[in-house]
């Protein structure tokens, strides 16, 4: 930037991935932005993730997309589903080369934390401010003030050209934007669990995403952390379950019960889990805007969405990256046009995921009969990784012009 178009004072509510990332692509945009996250320290939330082609391109004008060999697994083998009782498998599609030909970029499977580790280690210091919880966004003139608690009954105002609300499906920045609603319950709620290698099936230790469906429920798993643990998801009817966290606990047997007389292997791999952590599946219904004034959301305060494509992640990245390309050469009276423009690029997009993520379960969960018949023969002749082109093959940094 220069003296007479300062670098714009931004303040981003929300250390998750797509916080962090937009700090760093506004970063290359030429401008400072200071993540504030509730969190004391960063410690080690979720499990397992899909790193999709999509995502995998966006991190590389951050010089990032190499190092997810560090500490992620490439899907160079195959993703694959198998039926519920005896592990047939309904469909298998090579991943490696035919991925890196289609979209020009590998599909990785990766632990969240490592994830948001190598984003977090990337963003200077002074960048990211921990155990700042946000608890007022206060329009003022041309600036924005937000009230953090900082503890101990403590405060601290922060003053800020433009704020993005990366906070989350609880979003309290989306409030200042549009009318508090609920979020959307699913009726589902997922258990995860992290087993070591060592105490899992020779199948389970394989590059390979696979997907077990059966009745009601489905079943994933895939290795991750260069292969020392393996990342299980199981989706289930949520019952009188509620709790929406991914720290509270749940039971193994109450997971070992949903998938009595599934096949051996699979019910081999709940019996070796030590521990899992269950939550209520919610989503949002598409906002009518993500923008007002110098305010704008990004990720799942804008479209929370169901993990049932594997994009939440993905499309908060791509969300910092094309608001930072946005905000590339705005100054403080040009702001809310900048944003405008982010928000007419992204929400289309992003609402289209967002709604193609609902009631994927209910093909995934067909009883056996002549639904699940034509699903599996569907399966069986697809070629899913061609027809994602729209998802996958996406350009995110040809922007339109205004």
């Amino acid at each position: 930037m220069t003296a007479d178009n300062p670098a714009l004072d931004i303040a981003i509510v929300g250390g998750g991935l797509g916080g962090v990332a937009c700090a760093l692509y506004l970063n290359l945009a030429g401008h400072r932005a200071v993540v504030y996250d509730t969190a004391r320290e960063l410690r080690e939330t979720g499990a397992g993730i899909v790193v999709p082609p999509n995502m995998v391109r966006a991190l590389e004008p951050l010089g990032l997309a190499q190092a997810l060999h560090d500490f992620s697994v490439c899907l160079d083998a195959a993703w694959e589903f198998r039926r519920w009782e005896n592990g047939q498998i309904l469909f298998s599609q090579p991943m490696g080369e035919r991925c890196l030909q289609l979209y020009g970029a590998h599909c990785y499977v990766a632990h969240r934390a490592d994830l948001l580790n190598m984003l977090v280690s990337s963003l200077p210091q002074s960048q990211l401010q921990l155990g700042h919880h946000c608890i007022a966004v206060n329009p003022v003139a041309d600036k924005i003030e937000l009230r953090f608690a900082t503890g101990n009954n403590s405060h601290k105002d922060v003053v800020a050209d433009v704020v993005i609300g990366a906070d989350g499906i609880h979003s309290l920045t989306r409030d200042a934007i549009v009318q508090r609603k609920p979020p959307r319950f699913s009726g589902l709620c997922a258990f995860r669990c992290l087993l070591p290698s060592e105490a899992s099936p020779p199948m389970a230790n394989r590059s390979v995403q696979t997907l077990w469906l059966g009745p009601g429920r489905h079943f994933v798993h895939y290795p991750v952390r260069n292969g020392e643990l393996i990342n299980i998801v199981a989706i289930v009817p949520a019952g009188n379950w509620r709790e929406e966290s991914w720290t509270a606990d749940g039971d193994i047997n109450d997971l070992a019960c949903e998938f009595e007389g599934w096949d051996a292997r699979l019910t081999d791999m709940i019996a070796a889990a030590t521990d899992t952590k269950r939550w209520a599946l919610y989503d949002h219904t598409p906002l009518e805007r993500w923008t007002k004034g110098r305010l704008a959301l990004l990720g799942d305060a804008a479209h929370a969405m169901l993990p049932f494509f594997a994009q939440g992640a993905a499309q908060a990245i791509e969300d910092g990256a094309v608001l930072a390309e946005c905000l590339r050469g705005a100054n403080t009276g040009s702001v809310e046009r900048a944003l405008q423009r982010y928000e007419s690029i992204r929400k289309p997009r992003a609402t289209e995921v967002q709604l193609m993520s609902r009631g994927r379960e209910i093909r995934n969960h067909f009883a056996d009969g002549p639904q699940q018949q034509q699903r599996d023969e569907q399966l069986a002749n697809g070629d899913p990784l061609a027809q994602s082109a729209w998802l996958y093959g996406h350009d995110l940094f040809n922007l339109p012009s205004d």
